[in-house]
């Protein structure tokens, strides 16, 4: 058996970045490794720039998505997308070979009425522990938010903690059973 950290993304729109293509900004259909290695950077309170410390939690931790189906007045709610589209004054000079007065063009791409439930385990090599990430989520160092900062959650993170075989059963355990899983 292994243990389990449990958190709950849930809020009105999630972006999880995939490569860009000039001014479009997409999101993936489900969290992506890195995204949830800068919302676990940020509960540690971990600055962007520790690349040793971001690398240590990299090699510590790995993780199981779930795609949790929501039921609404005995309905379920389809994740739908939304593209914003902004303008950026005073681009950096080196972006696509403007000069830093020029305006350019952005779309953004985010997920809306989507949830996720996350299993959380250690790996053998891993250099922290637990119970130092299950009081991280509890109280974090930095605002956690669901792949950019216009993305706030609607619920806490920390779900529960528990013991399984593997993720897939650990996530069995937790509401709303069901969706695709995707794990490492």
């Amino acid at each position: 058996m292994r243990s389990y950290l449990i958190l709950r993304l849930a809020g009105p729109m999630q972006a999880w970045g995939q490569p860009t293509f000039e001014g479009t900004r997409p999101t993936g259909r489900f969290p992506t490794r890195s995204g949830l290695l800068g919302l676990l950077g940020a509960c540690l309170g971990i600055q962007r720039d520790d690349t040793s410390s971001l690398q240590a939690l990299s090699e510590s931790v790995q993780f199981a998505v779930r795609c949790d189906e929501l039921i609404l007045d005995d309905r379920r709610v389809s994740v739908t997308g939304l593209r914003d589209y902004h303008t950026v004054l005073g681009a950096r000079e080196d972006y696509r070979g403007l000069k830093s007065h020029e305006t350019i063009q952005t779309w953004r791409e985010y997920l809306c009425d989507a949830s996720f439930t996350i299993a959380i385990w250690l790996t053998p090599q891993a250099t922290m522990v637990m119970s130092e990430l299950e009081k991280a989520v509890l109280k974090p160092r930095y605002t956690p938010y669901l792949g950019r900062r216009s993305c706030p959650l609607t619920h806490p993170l920390f779900l529960a903690t528990c013991q399984a075989s593997d993720p897939q059963k650990a996530l069995l355990n937790y509401e709303p059973v069901g969706g695709d899983i995707y794990s490492e």
